[in-house]
């Protein structure tokens, strides 16, 4: 789908890496422009989490059929060339890339975002030994079915590392990178993935139905600990897998080399004996265990407050009318997180001029809330399309339409939130309503999308069944509705039959 170059900025005086994209080879794609405004979206929301771990993207944009995206140039070796040259690949080396990814994914889900495609490939190893994740937000942008074919036949992502409810094309979460995390984890401990094939269907058939082996099998000076976690990240149920990132980390870090272990006095020394906990001393170069005195651990959650002793500075009373008028010609130029900021500081001001129950805050939270979801501010939005969703049906019925928009864009944000159970609980909430109103005669499309993201997140959570006859009723109704050969009726039928293959392997 792409290339990679070395490039040389000359404002700057820097090389970079040059990643050019051609959505013109994802079978069945949005149109350009609208590719073009997911990919800039995409790349503006994952510019947004800083961390070590991440490579830093310089630019983004379009140039003729391509898209282009301007990174940081990483040096050192992928993971992969980095397993490849070290076999076995030492264990206590494959616990402490797995912790800074587990401190990567810590903040990249905090957003959030969803890799969706982590892979060694997609991990450079430094020379000093810390890890860097790339790719960060592309495989979302050129695809919202994961398993959707290319013109060449192949699944988008990588068929190795997909989670089950990924290869049946469910909803996706923060658990999806962690069963990819749990692959790429057995790689390094086994020097292979659990679930290989000559297909890719057969591959993603293996991560259905197949439990994978257990790595001390195959290395039995593995701590029973690390094989115990493996065998959890990769369970065929999201909700049998460790809770979030930080968890992993947690069961991850009693195997941490402790520090100094293998400094220069260290009992892994020249200067002292080896530890049977860690075997192997430090090669140079891309050695992952240099950075661990634990300082790439996922940040716990920290509220700021001011030092006891400098009093807290008294906010001006922002003017609403311009800050109003800036926010519109900052929309108009597309820089949407400079007009999030805007708005969320002058509403408290304009309820407290305007009264909260008043046209102008009313006006002004809704575009916030529709602003930030434009953003990719998920967890921002969620409190306010909950409130103006409460507001709206106290004045007007739980039925009200604008209600049930505001509502149906919650279980949206709650669903890329990573909360399944939550958003398929909102969805089934909302869904009466607007199946009465297809009853009473007005367009059923609603309702239709409604079902079919039931459909998906019932693939997340992991009940095939329900998934598939919630499928197949849907795929009856659409065709009495629009015919058989409406594009929605198709792709359900793909989705059935791809399903029904992937079943039978």
């Amino acid at each position: 789908m792409g290339q990679v170059w070395t490039a040389y900025d000359q404002r700057l005086d820097r090389r970079v890496a040059v990643k050019l994209l051609r959505p013109d080879r994802v079978a069945g794609s949005d149109d350009a422009e609208e590719l073009r405004r997911r990919f800039v979206r995409e790349c503006r929301v994952t510019a947004q989490v800083d961390h070590p771990g991440l490579v830093t993207v310089h630019d983004a944009g379009s140039d003729d059929d391509d898209l282009y995206l301007v990174m940081q140039y990483v040096e050192g070796a992928d993971l992969a060339d980095h397993l490849a040259e070290h076999d076995p690949y030492p264990w206590p080396w494959a616990v402490t890339v797995a912790a800074q990814l587990c401190a990567v994914l810590s903040a990249v889900h905090a957003v959030p975002i969803v890799h969706r495609d982590l892979k060694p490939r997609n991990v450079m190893v430094k020379p000093d030994g810390t890890v860097t994740v790339l790719d960060l937000g592309v495989a979302s942008v050129l695809d919202t079915d994961t398993t959707r074919l290319t013109h060449t036949g192949t699944p988008i992502g990588s068929p190795a590392y997909m989670a089950p409810e990924q290869a049946m094309g469910g909803a996706v979460g923060p658990y999806t990178d962690l069963y990819a995390l749990g692959v790429l984890l057995h790689e390094l401990l086994s020097g292979d993935v659990p679930f290989a094939g000559s297909t890719a269907l057969g591959v993603l058939h293996r991560h259905l139905y197949e439990p994978p082996l257990p790595v001390r099998r195959l290395r039995p000076e593995i701590p029973a600990a690390l094989e115990s976690l493996v065998l959890r990240l990769l369970a065929k149920d999201p909700q049998h897998r460790p809770a979030s990132a930080q968890e992993v980390y947690e069961h991850l870090a009693p195997l941490l080399p402790h520090p100094g272990a293998n400094g220069p006095n260290g009992p892994n020394s020249a200067n002292g004996p080896m530890s049977p906990l860690y075997p192997t001393r430090p090669t140079g170069p891309l050695d992952p265990t240099r950075p661990f005195l634990r300082p790439h651990a996922p940040w716990p959650d920290r509220v700021t407050t001011p030092p006891a002793d400098r009093p807290t500075p008294t906010p001006t009373r922002p003017d609403v009318a311009a800050a109003v008028d800036e926010v519109k010609q900052l929309l108009g130029e597309g820089r949407i997180t400079q007009a999030v900021d805007i708005l969320g500081g002058i509403l408290p001001a304009a309820a407290e001029q305007h009264g909260e129950k008043s046209t102008v805050v009313r006006i002004l939270r809704k575009q916030y809330a529709a602003t930030l979801l434009d953003d990719g501010q998920y967890r921002r939005a969620l409190p306010e399309l909950r409130r103006l969703a409460d507001a709206r049906a106290a004045e007007s019925g739980a039925a009200d339409e604008q209600a049930l928009q505001y509502r149906f864009d919650a279980a949206q944000c709650l669903e890329q939130l990573g909360e399944p159970a939550a958003a398929l609980a909102e969805y089934r909430a909302i869904l009466p309503p607007y199946q009465n109103q297809y009853a009473a005669g007005t367009d059923p499309a609603r309702s239709f999308e409604i079902r079919h993201r039931i459909a998906h997140l019932l693939l997340a959570i992991g009940d095939h069944g329900a998934a598939h006859r919630q499928l197949q009723e849907l795929l009856y109704d659409t065709e009495r509705r629009y015919g058989p050969h409406h594009p929605l009726p198709l792709e359900l039928r793909r989705s059935l039959e791809r399903n029904q293959e992937m079943r039978r392997g």
